[in-house]
């Protein structure tokens, strides 16, 4: 897929360890790299200045308070910001060593390879269980039945969801529930195969049933896809998350990156008291 595309040499990651090589901290190889990045809407910095390594094959959460630019961040990594004409992006983004907004990429093969699960389940509600599925693959001119019934038979077994709709492929999305829905979601997602899979707080308006379902889903994808996940609930992100960055907005620093590690060492001994007062309920 990217044969044709020109790279441009990725920046030290702040590790300090050589582009594509293995960290001391995670020793994995980072998927993708943030390079001073920030974004801001009409003028108004909402991101700044965030620089950290996605090692491949694990989760990464993003967490702070309301209002600290996780969200926005995280829509950074596979330009959703190109629809907001007062949005601006600034710094660089990597994705195996390609800059994402260099160019050299269109958007919607970034897209491809940088998936998108959203807060609430958003299904195309006109449409079967089965051609959600495949949506993404037709939009890229598959046609191919028997690679298209593939394809989405392999992506609703690693939603978990398989077993519950195979026999009603050709049901509304509509008929699911919430929690289905939004695993319906994750298999459209994967369909396409892509390298990183993006979930803005995707248990947020689940029951904790559904939540339940798709946490411990999450578990098993990292091995298939890495994941970058915002999310509010720190135990949800304790019990998830490989790694943990935590942005912070201040008066004069919106959208802050105050630090960035495993989870363990964010969530037991953070470099900074204001991670320590965050994780343990004191603001936020």
């Amino acid at each position: 897929m990217t044969d044709d595309l020109t790279t441009r040499q990725s920046p030290t990651p702040i590790d300090g360890t050589s582009a594509g090589g293995a960290g001391p901290a995670t020793g994995k190889r980072p998927i993708m790299q943030l390079h001073d990045v920030s974004v801001a809407f009409g003028g108004r910095t909402a991101v700044r200045n965030v620089t950290f390594d996605v090692p491949i094959g694990q989760v990464t959460a993003l967490i702070g308070p309301s209002g600290s630019g996780k969200t926005t961040l995280l829509r950074a990594l596979n330009r959703m910001h190109d629809t907001v004409r007062s949005a601006s992006v600034t710094g660089t983004v990597y994705l195996g060593g390609i800059d994402v907004y260099g160019g050299t990429l269109h958007p919607t093969l970034l897209r491809s390879r940088v998936g998108m699960v959203f807060q609430r389940p958003n299904p195309f509600p006109t449409m079967s269980i089965y051609e959600n599925v495949v949506s993404g693959l037709r939009f890229n001119g598959v046609r191919n039945k028997p690679l298209l019934d593939e394809a989405a038979e392999s992506a609703l077994i690693a939603a978990a969801l398989w077993d519950e709709v195979r026999d009603r492929l050709k049901a509304g999305a509509s008929t699911l529930s919430g929690g289905q829905q939004q695993r319906l979601c994750i298999a459209r997602a994967l369909a396409v195969e892509p390298e990183v899979l993006l979930m803005d707080e995707p248990t947020s308006a689940l029951d904790p049933q559904a939540t339940r379902y798709i946490e411990n889903l999450i578990g098993e994808l990292k091995d298939r896809v890495t994941i970058v996940i915002v999310t509010h609930n720190m135990q949800q992100a304790a019990r998830i998350s490989d790694r943990c960055a935590f942005l912070l907005m201040a008066e004069d620093r919106a959208g802050e990156l105050i630090e960035i590690g495993p989870t363990n060492q964010i969530f037991e001994s953070p470099n900074d008291q204001r991670t320590a007062d965050y994780v343990n309920g004191r603001f936020g």
